[in-house]
């Protein structure tokens, strides 16, 4: 058995059904790891870093994530996805930026700076329009406001959290039919696969309870996703997409550290996500491909 020291390292605190899947894909290659639990990290500014040349961010928090990738790349290590393409993918403003300046479809989106500014959003986005917290994920605190009066209510409420970044206020269009979206898990460029989810409400989040089924991938999601997570800098995202009735796609989400549960148990056998994700990371590992440079455009 080889003295050296595993060169890819799984960063995460939690081990879900995804890093089970990601670890017994490691394992069925043959390929050494490391976890790290992020909980425990440690690492001094600048130091160099006996360990892993690779590290796959697992972590679900997004602060932690965020700077346990930027503290891991300050030591020369390499981290997808980077903390560059952490920071715009984990922070819904700066997603809708990176879309924009990007030219890709996404709903009208505006930022206040404070609750008592957000009316002004309100009015220049139109009712219905959705609140959405700048960091957050499985649509918590996602809220639908439908005119002026309960949007009142719900500043309130925002105005009276302690957190300063609660009072930044992210106001999104709310657009139609959105009972049903589509995840397109997008690695190293590829589109993996997709789902429709389909939900009891118009939240489509999966921890909400709402239902993957297969989505035929066609050459539109994937050149859509494909663009999106790379406006991002994104090299493993989950990308979310909204098709009207006429077809025509809107990006409404791209998430980087993306859970795969329900699109791993819609396609069954036909696909194996986390072998996309290990595949992707032993290649960079034997082309080289492990020096520390950040995700192209993560930092534009």
């Amino acid at each position: 058995m080889s003295s050296q020291p595993p060169r890819l390292g799984l960063l995460a605190s939690r081990v879900r059904y995804e890093e089970k899947r990601l670890m017994a894909a490691l394992d069925a290659r043959g390929i050494g790891y490391e976890q790290l639990d992020s909980r425990a990290l440690s690492i001094a500014a600048g130091a160099p870093r006996v360990g892993p040349d690779l590290v796959l961010n697992r972590e679900v928090g997004h602060y932690r994530a965020l700077y346990a990738a930027s503290a891991l790349e300050s030591a020369g290590v390499t981290v997808v996805n980077s903390a560059a393409a952490t920071h715009v993918s984990g922070d819904k403003w700066h997603t809708s930026a990176a879309l924009v300046r990007r030219g890709l479809p996404t709903p009208r989106t505006a930022l206040a700076t404070t609750p008592e500014a957000a009316f002004a959003a309100l009015a220049e986005i139109g009712y219905p329009a959705v609140i959405k917290p700048l960091v957050g994920s499985w649509g918590r605190l996602v809220t639908r406001v439908t005119d002026r009066e309960m949007a009142a209510a719900v500043l309130e409420h925002l105005a009276a959290l302690p957190s300063p970044q609660s009072h930044v206020v992210y106001v999104q269009e709310y657009l139609p039919g959105a009972d049903r979206d589509i995840r397109v898990l997008v690695v190293a460029g590829r589109a993996v696969g997709a789902t429709y989810r389909h939900g009891s409400e118009w939240r489509t989040n999966v921890a909400r309870g709402a239902v993957s089924r297969i989505c035929p991938l066609r050459p539109g999601h994937v050149q859509l996703a494909v663009a999106a997570a790379e406006a991002v800098g994104a090299d493993v995202a989950g990308v979310d997409l909204l098709e009207d009735r006429d077809g025509r796609l809107t990006v409404i989400e791209v998430n980087d550290r993306v859970e795969f549960r329900g699109l791993q148990e819609a396609h069954g056998t036909s696909i194996d996500v986390a072998g996309a994700f290990v595949d992707a990371l032993a290649e960079r590992l034997a082309t080289g491909r492990t020096d520390g440079r950040t995700a192209e455009g993560a930092a534009a």
